[in-house]
């Protein structure tokens, strides 16, 4: 009996115990299903938040002002884009900045991501960092906040070794916010200098950019523009006119045609957005991604053993007549593909890329068609800016020469000529890329160096039989050499048949090879594939003191 109340006990002991623990556990339980369901709600509402945020980012400055834009004629930021890259590559950052500035009630007025969408894209597969400025957004202003995002797609693509594409449309800096508006912009082109030489820096102009703002596209390695849509300049109209008393439009002032034609300031111009964006893309094709990347190959269908008979002729047989530079240009390249860079602007050279045997090259051409292909302080820059870059990019140098030596005149004296045709030497002497020149016709004076010679470390210089190499030409040598002499006309002809041909320089050696037109493509095509290890240096310093 007493062995079975014991037992009883034991029983009741354990059973109230685990009556307990079962209890305990139901209200554990039930706390932790009302946590996970408190939980779960505040996850379902801060998910609700987040894309009720996102919603408001994609949208910009609202509905009315994405018309407005539209109405104009322009895309909006994020549009531009779309249409920019590779369909669903782009991967934005800092969606979800907004500014902190709290002066003029600004901390009323808030838009999620701030003024300008940034990330990161593919062109036709390859890696691009962007930033489009957003004009519903407080004009495309520049705040802080934009500023940093800015800064920030500049980091990741020196990080990581990739182009860099700004897509312009803004007010210029954000009144309200002040001096940090425009440290912003001093953090922008101190990127933009240490970016300089690692990684193509591309603009292209969308809208109106004033004031610090141009600065940056300035510092950038190309600035392209759209016509009738997008301004470039210091001042407005109406500061100009209460300094100057000038009247002056927008478009006078700082239009596509304005930057094309006259200042140089930009080097081509599109006809719409939509346009442009596709140019763009096409032109970043010709790009390595960085300094430390080879130039980009594609598939050539175009053999590189292919003839251009229609060379042979393309030279007219008297000396003076004028022909163009660009039917030899595309005679060569690659499927007749030639993007021309300020083709608008300076015409007296041309400079661009193309393709030899699906690779990537810079040209430089003297231009026959315009004052007789003469350099002069806007071509001399031109064609300096243009071979130092592809130097910097490790592009090969192509160089047609037809010129007959730098303009005369005073204008040209009294603007700094000598300083400015310096520069093209100097771009020239610098460069450790691959360099094959072609002389085609007239190369004289001072020209025939600075044009890519033999002196300046070109690799391979060949000579058309149309080549004429001598200090001057014939006419100008006879009446200095035998100055009041009689039967000049002779005395031209035995010029000619000593200096004006291609013997005196392939003597010397410093022609290669005199070599048919037709077989140009040929012997550029063989002579690049030769030189693609080419491996020289300049000597260490911690930068050239060009004649700037």
């Amino acid at each position: 009996m007493a062995s079975r109340l014991a037992f009883s006990r034991f029983l009741l002991q354990n059973v109230n115990k685990q009556h307990f623990k079962t209890l305990q556990t139901r209200n554990t339980l039930a706390r932790s299903y009302a946590a996970v369901a408190g939980s779960t709600e505040h996850t379902l509402e801060v998910k609700r938040r987040i894309e009720d945020k996102r919603e408001r980012a994609l949208l910009g400055g609202g509905q009315k002002r994405i018309a407005k834009q539209h109405q104009k004629g322009k895309l909006t930021a994020r549009e531009r884009i779309q249409l920019l890259l590779d369909p669903q590559s782009f991967v934005e950052y800092d969606m979800f900045m907004e500014h902190d500035c709290t002066d003029f009630n600004m901390q009323k007025e808030k838009y999620p991501g701030d003024s300008v969408v940034t990330g990161r894209g593919k062109i036709n597969g390859r890696l691009v960092f962007v930033f489009s400025q957003d004009f519903t957004v407080f004009g495309g202003s520049l705040s802080g906040a934009h500023a940093k995002k800015i800064c920030k797609v500049m980091d990741q693509a020196m990080l990581v070794g990739a182009p860099v594409i700004g897509l312009n449309d803004s007010g210029g800096a954000r009144i309200q916010e002040g001096v940090e508006s425009l440290a912003g912009y001093a953090d922008i082109f101190q990127r933009n200098v240490n970016a300089s030489g690692v990684i193509p820096q591309i603009s292209l102009i969308m809208g109106p950019c004033a004031g610090g703002a141009v600065y940056s596209p300035a510092l950038t390695d190309f600035t392209f523009m759209v016509k009738d849509t997008s301004y470039l300049f210091i001042t407005g109209p109406d500061v100009v006119k209460s300094v100057t008393n000038e009247d002056v439009t927008q478009e006078e002032l700082g239009g596509a045609k304005t930057h094309t034609t006259i200042s140089g300031v930009a080097h081509n111009a599109f006809a719409n957005d939509v346009d442009a964006l596709l140019n763009l893309r096409d032109f970043v094709n010709f790009l390595p991604l960085s300094n430390k990347e080879p130039s980009p190959t594609r598939h050539c269908t175009d053999s590189p053993n292919r003839l251009v008979p229609g060379l042979n002729s393309v030279v007219p047989l008297e000396t003076t007549s004028a022909y163009d530079i660009k039917d030899v240009i595309n005679g060569v390249v690659d499927e007749d593909d030639f993007f021309e860079i300020m083709p608008n602007y300076a015409k007296n050279i041309v400079v661009g890329f193309g393709r030899m045997n699906g690779k990537t090259v810079g040209i430089v051409g003297n231009q026959p068609k315009v004052a007789a292909g003469c350099l002069d302080i806007n071509a001399s820059v031109k064609g300096a800016r243009f071979v130092r870059f592809c130097d910097a990019f490790n592009i090969p140098i192509i160089t047609f020469v037809d010129v007959p030596g730098f303009l005369p005149g005073t204008n040209q004296e009294y603007g700094g000529i000598i300083r400015h045709g310096a520069k093209l030497l100097f771009a020239y002497a610098e460069a450790t890329v691959p360099k094959i020149t072609v002389i085609t016709r007239k190369a004289y004076g001072g020209a025939y160096d600075v044009m890519s010679s033999k002196h300046l470390r070109g690799d391979i210089n060949y000579a058309w039989p149309t080549a004429e190499v001598a200090v001057m030409g014939a006419k100008g040598a006879v009446s200095i050499i035998f100055r009041g002499g009689q039967n000049q006309a002779e005395q031209e002809l035995e010029y000619i048949d000593k200096f004006a041909n291609p013997f005196p320089a392939t003597n010397r050696g410093f022609v290669d090879d005199i070599i048919e037109p037709e077989s140009t493509r040929k012997r550029l095509c063989e002579d690049l594939d030769i030189l693609a290890k080419k491996d020289r240096k300049n000597p260490w310093k911690k930068h050239a003191n060009m004649p700037l």
